[in-house]
Order: structure tokens, then C-alpha cells, then sequence
């Protein structure tokens, strides 16, 4: 038990992310914890007295911890990818697009969409004209909805695989 942030009627933050990695999917219990540090809740140093006391099952994931993601989807969304075997760069700057919230293997571009951010014609249309400067680079985008991050992993993976196998075979303009 980590007493600080606790009192007789709760828990505090550690505990709380602990008791997450052992009661929940891996995936969530991380979106969790990168929640919790993006929002600067937690000290410096957090992260190895947090995983201090995780079983061995749960080391691999201490590296793959990272604050930079803004959702706790965007993290789920990261974990399926990378456990797919996929290279997953996030939050990554693409010039005259700006930022995104990943990009697979160099090529693929995936964002997260939510309706709090994505919700309305102007973000749809804002959404789609980056669609179009990202394929004009030479990006494929995929806009990924929670529903499908969080019940149908299989699809997303799916759909990232369908995506660079088909650049692979097409053939280029030069």
C-alpha cells in the first residue's frame, strides 16, 4: 500500500492504477496509468513504484508507458497496434498537416475519433480536408472510432494491415 493520497475512506492514485493492472485488461489498466500522467497527477518517479509491486506477467508493459497519449483510446488503440507487430510512432508532427495521433510503419496514419472532438460539420470537414493533405504527402489515414477500439480490436488490426498491404502493390506515379 502506498499510503500517500489515501485516507480511511479511499484509496489513493497508486493504488488505485496498482489494483487496475490487477483487476482489468492490460490495455485499459496502461490508459489508466498514461491518463493519469498526461494529466500530470502523478510525482515524478511514479511509474517504477507503481510497477514495483506488479506481478512479472505485467513487466513488459513498464516500457511501453508513455504521457504523450491524449485519450485513454488512444492508448488502447497503441497497445492493439503494437501487439499486432506493428511500429507505432505517436503523436507524431507531419508538416502542413500538423499533429496526429499516430502513424504505423512510416505510412498509415491513425486517429482516434471521438465524438467530444470530432463531433459537428466544421470538425468533420476540417477532418477531412487533412485526409486529403496527408494523402497528398503520401499518408493513407484511418479514423478509428472507440467502439471498434474497444469491441472489434480484430477489424482496426484488420484494417491497418488491408491498408499497407495495398501501398505496397500499388504502383506509383513518379
Amino acid at each position: 500500500m502506498e499510503p500517500s493520497g489515501g485516507n480511511e475512506y479511499r484509496v489513493g492514485l497508486v493504488d488505485a492504477i496498482r489494483q487496475a493492472f490487477m483487476c482489468q485488461d492490460h490495455r485499459v489498466a496502461m490508459a489508466t496509468l498514461e491518463n493519469a500522467l498526461h494529466l500530470n497527477r502523478l510525482p515524478e518517479g511514479t511509474v517504477p513504484v507503481i510497477f514495483s509491486a506488479l506481478p512479472g506477467r505485467l513487466q513488459w508493459l513498464r516500457s511501453l508507458v508513455d504521457d504523450r497519449s491524449e485519450s485513454g483510446q488512444e492508448t488502447v488503440l497503441r497497445l492493439i497496434l503494437i501487439e499486432a507487430g506493428f511500429r507505432v510512432d505517436i503523436q507524431v508532427s507531419i508538416e502542413s498537416v500538423g499533429r496526429v495521433d499516430m502513424l504505423v510503419d512510416g505510412l498509415v496514419v491513425v486517429e482516434a475519433d471521438s465524438r467530444q472532438f470530432h463531433d459537428g460539420w466544421e470538425a468533420h470537414a476540417r477532418d477531412r480536408a487533412r485526409d486529403v493533405d496527408l494523402a497528398a504527402l503520401g499518408y493513407m489515414s484511418l479514423r478509428v472510432l472507440y467502439r471498434d477500439i474497444m469491441f472489434d480490436q480484430q477489424r482496426v488490426i484488420s484494417a491497418v494491415r488491408g491498408l499497407l498491404s495495398s501501398h505496397a502493390t500499388y504502383p506509383r506515379e513518379t
